[in-house]
């Protein structure tokens, strides 16, 4: 069954680990490739930040999906993994001169550009090349999400992208730069979103800044709406494929595209979230005053999500089918916000007894840390075990 655990093949690997389930990954694969191609003109590009595993990227590649990059680091790991350059959009508040040049030299896809000052710094720097850099302009469309306050970019009072009554005059500016070719528009209004709602407003917004520029004469041959798509963290096995088809078909019936215009998508977590478990082993069960923890080797620094963002993902207890207890599920580092859940209910837990998180997939290996100078976790495939 999808999302099932192979335990018995865990117990001779060092904990903690990431385990990705690759036949599960080649379903999703599949599923966004089938729902997509239901509409004409959808691409997509996977969200390298998710997860740069290389053997889940060359999964991703092989399955014909761009990439979306935003930082040098992710667009040389995308090359690496063959991704071609010309399925490559980088974005980021923050490009640095040697991540622009990397792509100017790659002649990767897209450029998506959040200021005046970053679109005068890429265009010097392809004129010192002679090349022309493709860019699309990343608008802030001051929509909200129904997502945690820390993964909402779309708001006016964020730091990302062109506020919408500077965008008329900043592509009129860069159609008089000689580097520089205007080729669409860029939009993401954050992470984990399940309402479809979100996207419905994302639409309408994107609609009327069209019929803005169509008034002036504006053509876009890109319109890119990012990601953000959610995934089930209390049901793992239950959901373990998002609702694809509920997403593209709410873009193909909420946004007005022009004939000729490409549909661009980012997503990440959607994509590699539920195939990735952490798996621990438990080192110790204390009795505290008012409460008992499950202490296992895993930490904040492994997952950080839990700490960072208050974020919720299921704990299994994989050796036990004793009866339930209530447990606080803490790591070793040395911070109180080492925790991963508290007051959950788990087969009475043992020394030794492996332990998984789930829907671990996405920004958990790529994010871990080696704070207390712990080592960084390993990462298996399905085909290493």
């Amino acid at each position: 069954m999808k999302g099932q655990l192979p335990v018995e093949k865990f117990n001779n690997i060092r904990t903690p680990f990431y385990y990705y389930d690759t036949e599960l990954l080649q379903q999703t694969l599949d599923t966004i490739n089938e729902e997509a191609g239901k509409h004409a003109g959808y691409k997509v590009h996977y969200a390298v930040k998710a997860n740069v595993n290389p053997k889940v990227l060359q999964l991703i590649r092989h399955a014909g999906l761009g990439a979306d990059c935003v930082s040098g680091g992710e667009i040389k790991a995308a090359l690496d993994a063959g991704f071609p350059a010309n399925e490559i959009v980088y974005a980021g508040v923050g490009k640095g001169d040697w991540e622009i040049n990397l792509g100017l030299d790659a002649d990767i896809f897209c450029f998506n550009v959040e200021s005046v000052a970053e679109l005068e710094i890429i265009n010097e720097l392809a004129a010192a090349k002679s090349k022309t850099a493709h860019v699309a302009f990343r608008v802030n469309p001051d929509v909200g999400a129904h997502t945690h306050a820390n993964i909402t970019t779309g708001l006016a009072e964020n730091k990302f992208g062109i506020a919408l009554d500077d965008l008329i005059p900043t592509i009129e500016r860069a159609h008089k730069m000689a580097n520089i070719e205007f080729i669409g528009l860029h939009f993401h209004i954050g992470s984990q979103i399940l309402d479809m709602n979100d996207f419905k407003k994302l639409c309408k917004k994107i609609n009327e800044i069209q019929a803005e520029l169509d008034a002036k004469g504006i053509s876009v041959a890109n319109i890119n709406v990012g990601g953000g798509l959610g995934i089930d963290y209390d049901n793992p096995e239950a959901a373990p494929i998002p609702d694809f088809k509920k997403y593209f078909d709410t873009y193909a019936t909420n946004l007005v595209l022009r004939e000729g215009q490409t549909l661009h998508f980012e997503l990440g977590r959607a994509v590699v979230g539920q195939c990735g478990s952490l798996i621990t082993r438990t080192l110790y069960v204390k009795q505290g005053t008012h409460k008992q923890f499950v202490i296992v080797d895993a930490g904040m620094t492994d997952l950080i999500r839990p700490a960072l963002y208050q974020a919720h993902h299921k704990i299994e207890n994989l050796s036990s089918r004793e009866p339930l207890r209530t447990y606080d599920v803490v790591g070793p580092i040395c911070e109180s916000s080492d925790v991963f859940d508290k007051a959950i209910e788990l087969p009475c837990c043992h020394r030794g007894d492996l332990i998984a998180i789930r829907s671990a997939g996405a920004y958990g290996e790529i994010m871990a840390s080696q704070y207390n100078c712990r080592q960084l976790p390993k990462g298996y495939v399905t085909e290493d075990l």
